[in-house]
C-alpha cells in the first residue's frame, strides 16, 4: 500500500444531523450495509451511494468513482481512461464550463485516473445550495459531456505534456518499464497515462464509445461526506442521479490474467540524469486478499526509514543514499517493489547485490535474519495509527476512499483494518517466502547517460468472493464526532489563550472539541541575525537535518519507535517543529518534540548518511528544468552579497559548501543559535487548557536563546529583463519561470486587488493564462501564476509558471505575454472581478476548517502580532473591492517590461 496514497477510511459518525431514516428511503431506493458511520444505499439505476455526515467542519465533499481505469483498455487505446477523465471538466450543454463554476463557488476540485478507476471530487461550503448544484453537475456530467473533437484536440496535448512531465523523473521511467517487463499480458503492464501514440492518435469515435460504456449509473460509487443532513442528501441524490435512466448494455468484463512468471527478468533504462537507481519488483496478490496485510508489513519492514531492513542494509552501510518500499494494492494481482538510488559517481554494483542478497535472503526458507515480533508489532502500530489520524478526516477520507471502491468494495478497508491487527510473525515471513522468490522477480536499473554497465515459482492468489467475505461482517461501531463550530475571525479570536512563557516564548491556545480528539502543535522559531549567520547556511541546514536523527537519549530508531508508541506524526527541523495527534498522546508528543530540538546528539555516522543524500539530491538538481529554471531567476534577482544568509547560491554552490561541511560545524551552529526566546507555539484541538499551558511552559518556557533575535531585512531586487534559454538535454518537458519585483507588503491598501488580479490571471484553472494555454491551445499541462508579499517590508514578487513540450516555447511565451498584456489593456470585467471575489472569501473560509493550518496561522500571527482580527479586515477590504481598483493595480505593478524570464527544455 505504500506506492498509493495510503488508503484509510474513517469510521464517520451518523447523528451529528440526527440518524438517517435508513428503514424508509426514498421510493426506488434500496437500503445496503451500514457499518462504522458509513451507510449505502443504491439507485434503481444501480448507482451506489455512500452517506457520511459529519458537523464538525463546515465543508462538504463528493466523490463519485468510476470502475473503469486503464485496465479496461483495449488496443490502441492506452491512455483513454485518462484522456476521458480530463474531457468531463469541458462541459455539457446544461453546465458548459465546470472549471468556471467550481471556481464561482470557491469549490476545491480535481479528477484521477489509476488502473482499475476514475475519480471526481469536489469540497464546497454548504450554503447557497451547493450540495444540489454539485450533484446535479456530476450527475449531467455522467452522461451529457460534450467529448468532442474540438476539445480532443486541444488537450490531448495537454495530456501530452502530462506524459513528457513524467518522462522527466527517472524514478517513475524506470517503474514504468520494470511493470511493463513483469507484466508481459495485463494492463497493469501498461503505465495509466499511456503511450504517446495512443494519446496523439486517438480517434473521437472511440473515446466516446469508451465514455458511453462505462460512464452509467450502475458502474460508479458516489460518496457525500461532510455538513449535510442525511435524508435531505439521500433525497437530492435521488431527484438528481435518479433520474439518469438505468443502462441497457451489460457490463464489459476484463478476463485477462498474467500468467505465473517463471524467471528473473531484467530492464535497462539509460538517459540523461544525475543518479543511479536499481529496483527489484515482484508480483503480488490482489488487494482484496486476506493475506495482503502481511504483504503491506513486509514491505514496511523492509523498506522503511530508518528502521527499515534495506535502511540498515544499504544506507548505513554506505552502498545507496536512499532505499524504499512500495506495494500497490490493486483489483487484480499487483506489485511489490523495492529501490535504491546511488549517487552518480557511485558503485551500483555492490547496491545492486545487496539489494538482492537481502530479499533473497528474506525469501528464502531458513532467513539468516527472520522478521521479529518487536518489527511485526512496530509496523502494525504504525498502520493503525495512520488510520486512526485518518478518522478525523472526513473530506480526505472522501477522496481516499475511491481506492477501496476500486479493489472491489469500500468495506474492505475494515476488513483489511480487522486483518492489520490480526497479522502475527509467521504471516509474515510467509508473504516474504511466497512472493520474493527469485523467478518471480523483475530487476530495472536507471543508468545515468555517460554511465556504462557491463527455483521455486510464485503462484499469485486470485481476488477473492467478496460476497463470501463479507457475510456475516458488522464492522466497527461509529466514533464520536467533533463539534460544529462556525470557524469566523471573531469565533477563532474568542476562543483562542494567549500568553507569554517566561523566556519570551508566545503560545496561542485554541481549544475545539475535534473529531477523533485530534491535537496539532506547531513551533515556530525564530533566531540569530545577520551578522551571525553570515555563511552559516550549510552549518545550519545540516543541524536542522540532524534533528530528527538522535538524540543524547535516543537514537534514530529509538525516535522511530517512540513516535510509533504514542502514535505521532512529529517533525523537527530549522525552522522548529509540528505534531499531530489523538489527545491521549500530546503530552508524549510534546515531550518527544522538546527533546528533539533541545538534546540533539549529532551522531556522526547519521551526519554521513544525511550528507550523501543531500549531494546526491543537489546533483539532481543541475539537470532539472524545473529546478534549471528557477536557480536561474533567483541568481539574478540576487541582490545579497556571497556567504549572506539570504544570497541564492546555486547547486554547484551549494554542492561545494556541503562538501567541505563537518558534523562538528551543525553542532556550532545549534550551540550558538538554538532556543526559544523568539518563538511562537500554538496548539489546536482537544486538549485541557491549563494541562497544555503548564506542560508547554515547563518543556519551552525556559530554553533561552543565547543571540538576540533580529530578523534580517529582504531587499527588493533592482536588476529586470532577464529572457534566458537554458539547455536541459534529453528532457521530454520544458519549463518556463517567470518573475516581476515590485515593492509592497501586505498592509499595502493595493494588495487586496493584486490578490483578486492575481486569482483571475493564474490562480485557478479557470483563470485566463490557463485557459488560453492549457484549455484553448494545449500547449501545457500545467500553467498558473503566483503572488508573494511580505508581511514585514516591501519586498513582493508577481510569478508566471508553465511546463510544456519544448518545441512549443515561443508559442507558450507568446501566449503568456500576449494575456498578460491584455489583462492590463482592456482588464477585468466586473462579472469576472466580483465572482473571483467571492472565491477568494470562499477558499479563505475553507482553509480555517483544518486544524493544521489554525495552527501554523496561528503561530505566524503570533510573530507579526497579529489576531484573527487582521483576517476580518483583509476580508472586509477584499469585499469592498471594485473592478477599476483590481485593473489599476495590475497595471501600476505587473509590468512586462519588469519582467525576468528563464527557460530551460531540449531546445534542439
Amino acid at each position: 500500500m505504500r506506492g498509493l496514497l495510503l488508503v484509510l477510511i474513517t469510521s464517520l459518525s451518523l447523528l451529528s444531523h440526527g440518524a438517517l431514516a435508513q428503514d424508509q428511503p426514498p421510493a426506488g431506493v434500496s437500503k445496503g450495509p451500514s457499518m462504522g458511520g458509513v451507510s449505502e444505499f443504491t439507485l434503481q439505476n444501480g448507482l451506489k451511494v455512500l452517506l457520511m455526515p459529519d458537523a464538525s467542519q463546515p465543508l462538504i465533499t463528493t466523490n463519485i468513482t468510476y470502475l473503469v481505469g486503464s485496465r479496461h483498455e483495449n488496443y490502441g487505446e492506452s491512455g483513454m481512461a485518462h484522456l476521458l477523465e480530463h474531457l468531463l471538466f469541458k462541459g455539457t450543454p446544461t453546465h458548459k464550463d465546470p472549471k468556471a463554476e467550481f471556481v464561482t463557488r470557491g469549490a476545491r476540485y480535481n479528477g484521477t485516473t489509476y488502473y482499475d478507476r476514475t475519480n471526481y471530487f469536489l469540497t464546497f461550503n454548504p450554503e447557497k445550495n451547493n450540495l444540489a448544484w454539485a450533484l446535479e453537475l456530476e450527475a449531467d456530467r455522467m452522461v451529457n459531456s460534450f467529448i468532442a473533437k474540438s476539445d480532443l484536440d486541444s488537450e490531448m496535448t495537454v495530456v501530452r505534456n502530462e506524459f513528457e512531465s513524467g518522462e522527466n523523473s527517472a524514478g517513475r521511467v524506470l517503474f514504468q518499464r520494470v511493470m511493463a517487463t513483469a507484466f508481459l499480458w495485463h494492463n497493469y503492464g501498461r503505465a495509466t497515462i499511456g503511450a504517446r501514440s495512443d494519446i496523439e492518435n486517438v480517434p473521437i469515435d472511440r473515446l466516446q464509445a469508451f465514455y458511453r460504456t462505462w460512464y452509467q449509473p450502475d458502474n460508479a460509487v458516489l460518496v457525500v461526506a461532510g455538513d449535510f443532513k442525511a435524508d435531505e442528501a439521500l433525497a437530492l441524490v435521488n431527484k438528481t442521479f435518479g433520474a439518469i435512466p438505468k443502462a441497457t448494455r451489460p457490463l464489459p468484463r476484463t478476463y485477462t490474467q498474467e500468467p505465473t512468471q517463471d524467471g528473473e527478468r531484467e530492464v535497462t533504462v539509460r538517459r540523461v540524469g544525475e543518479q543511479q537507481l536499481v529496483m527489484a519488483l515482484y508480483h503480488a496478490p490482489p488487494g482484496a486478499h486476506p493475506g495482503y496485510a502481511a504483504v503491506d508489513l513486509l514491505t514496511m519492514i523492509l523498506g522503511e526509514t530508518p528502521s527499515g531492513r534495506l535502511h540498515a542494509a544499504l544506507v548505513d552501510s554506505k552502498l545507496a543514499t536512499g532505499v524504499s518500499g512500495n506495494d500497490s494494492q490493486l483489483a487484480e494481482r499487483g506489485a511489490i517493489s523495492y529501490s535504491a538510488t546511488v549517487p552518480k559517481d557511485g558503485q551500483l554494483a555492490p547496491a545492486r547485490a545487496a539489494l538482492v542478497a537481502l530479499l533473497d535472503d528474506m525469501g528464502g526458507a531458513n532467513p539468516k535474519k527472520p522478521i521479529t515480533d518487536a518489527e511485526v508489532a512496530k509496523a502494525k502500530q504504525q498502520l493503525l495509527t495512520q488510520m486512526e489520524t485518518t478518522l478525523t478526516k472526513t473530506h480526505t477520507f472522501a477522496t481516499q476512499m475511491t481506492e477501496w471502491i476500486a479493489i472491489g468494495d469500500w468495506r474492505l478497508f475494515f476488513k483489511y483494518r480487522d486483518s492489520v491487527q490480526a497479522v502475527t510473525t509467521a504471516q509474515v515471513r510467509e508473504a516474504a517466502q511466497l512472493y520474493l522468490r527469485p523467478s518471480n522477480r523483475t530487476i530495472g536499473v536507471f543508468l545515468p547517460s555517460d554511465s556504462v554497465v557491463t527455483a521455486a515459482r510464485a503462484t499469485i492468489p486470485a481476488p477473492p468472493d467478496l460476497t463470501a467475505l463479507f457475510a456475516g461482517y458488522q464492522g466497527p461501531v461509529a466514533v464520536a464526532s467533533g463539534e460544529s463550530l462556525e470557524l469566523t475571525p471573531a469565533n477563532l479570536d474568542a476562543r483562542t489563550i494567549r500568553f507569554t512563557a517566561p523566556n519570551g516564548m508566545t503560545v496561542a491556545l485554541l481549544q475545539k472539541k475535534s473529531r477523533g480528539g485530534l491535537v496539532n502543535a506547531r513551533l515556530d522559531l525564530h533566531w540569530g541575525n545577520e551578522a551571525s549567520k553570515n555563511n552559516m547556511t550549510a552549518a545550519c541546514g545540516a543541524m536542522g537535518g540532524m534533528l530528527m536523527r538522535g538524540t543524547t537519549a535516543k537514537n534514530r530508531n529509538a525516535i522511530s519507535d517512540e513516535m510509533t508508541r504514542l502514535k505521532t506524526t512529529l517533525g523537527a527541523g530549522l525552522g522548529g517543529g509540528s505534531f499531530e495527534v489523538v489527545k491521549e498522546g500530546m503530552e508524549g508528543s510534546m515531550r518527544l518534540l522538546a527533546e528533539l530540538l533541545q538534546s540533539p546528539s549529532f551522531p556522526a555516522d547519521e551526519f554521513d548518511t544525511m550528507k550523501r543524500a543531500t549531494l546526491s539530491a543537489l546533483e539532481g538538481q543541475k539537470t532539472d528544468p524545473q529546478q534549471m529554471v528557477l536557480n536561474a531567476i533567483s541568481l539574478y534577482q540576487n541582490p545579497y552579497p556571497k556567504g549572506a544568509w539570504l544570497a541564492h547560491q546555486t547547486p554547484e554552490e551549494q554542492i561545494a559548501a556541503w562538501q567541505a561541511v563537518t558534523v562538528d560545524d551543525a553542532k556550532g551552529c545549534y550551540t550558538q543559535f538554538a532556543g526559544a526566546s523568539h518563538a511562537h507555539f500554538a496548539l489546536v484541538g482537544d486538549f485541557d487548557d491549563a494541562k497544555a499551558r503548564a506542560l508547554i511552559t515547563e518543556l519551552f518556557g525556559n530554553w533561552k536563546s543565547a543571540v538576540p533575535y533580529q530578523r534580517i531585512t529582504s531587499q527588493l531586487p533592482a536588476k529586470t529583463g532577464l529572457n534566458l534559454d537554458l539547455k536541459a538535454p534529453d528532457k521530454a518537458n520544458a519549463n518556463l519561470l517567470a518573475r516581476i519585483p515590485f515593492a509592497m507588503q501586505d498592509n499595502d491598501p493595493d494588495y487586496p486587488a493584486l490578490i483578486v488580479a492575481n486569482f483571475l490571471l493564474g490562480g485557478t484553472g479557470s483563470a485566463r493564462l490557463p485557459q488560453r494555454v492549457r484549455e484553448k491551445e494545449g500547449l501545457s499541462y500545467s500553467t498558473g501564476s503566483g503572488l508573494s508579499v511580505s508581511s514585514h517590508e516591501k519586498d513582493a514578487r508577481f510569478g508566471i509558471g508553465s511546463i510544456f513540450a519544448p518545441e512549443n516555447k515561443a508559442r507558450v511565451e507568446t501566449a503568456i505575454r500576449e494575456e498578460l498584456d491584455r489583462a492590463r489593456t482592456a482588464g477585468f470585467t466586473e462579472t469576472e472581478v466580483k465572482e473571483a471575489i467571492t472565491s477568494i472569501l470562499t477558499q479563505r473560509k475553507q482553509s480555517r476548517a483544518s486544524d493544521g493550518a489554525l495552527a501554523a496561522k496561528l503561530a505566524s500571527d503570533s510573530h507579526l502580532s497579529r489576531t484573527y482580527a487582521w483576517d476580518a479586515a483583509m476580508e472586509a477590504k477584499l469585499a469592498a473591492l471594485t473592478t477599476a481598483q483590481v485593473n489599476a493595480a495590475t497595471v501600476k505593478y505587473l509590468d512586462p517590461a519588469k519582467m525576468n524570464l528563464a527557460k530551460a527544455g531540449d531546445f534542439k
